[in-house]
């Protein structure tokens, strides 16, 4: 594979029906171009919990995946209320999901360090008002 491949997809906010999708999309595709389970699993969880992030708190955003022969890399991109203190977003079980999304099963504050556990770099820049921008990279 000499050109990356790039896979991109719009991900709506407060649509829990399609939460999911892209990564789905993403398991799809990778198994199609013959990548190890384990790169597989760790991608799909990665970019499934950027996914419902993105649905929970931003009111959606934009998802791209970028196939090299090096890396996969997946880029989170949402214009919402941003992310007041990374440090303490990335502690396990941290979250601001009000109790209506509790109750459908989300917001358990595992998303960011999952996130993170599942993939060998994550940048996360974010200005409050403005938006969230995460990049994050499994090595292959």
């Amino acid at each position: 594979m000499s050109d990356n491949l790039i896979f991109r997809f719009e991900v709506l906010g407060n649509d829990f029906t399609s939460a999911g999708q892209a990564s789905v999309q993403v398991k799809k595709n990778l198994r199609q171009l013959g990548f190890d389970s384990e790169i597989i699993r760790r991608v799909s969880i990665a970019m499934y919990e950027g996914e419902i992030n993105m649905v929970i708190h931003a009111g959606g955003g934009v998802a791209e995946v970028i196939v090299s022969e090096e890396y996969i890399e997946i880029i989170l991109e949402d214009t919402g209320p941003g992310i007041k203190d990374i440090e303490q977003a990335m502690q396990a079980g941290y979250s601001t999901a009000s109790d209506t999304i509790r109750s459908l099963g989300f917001g358990a504050g595992m998303g960011l360090p999952n996130m993170k556990k599942n993939t060998d770099t994550m940048e996360i820049t974010s200005t409050i008002g403005v938006g969230t921008r995460i990049v994050m990279r499994v090595l292959l």
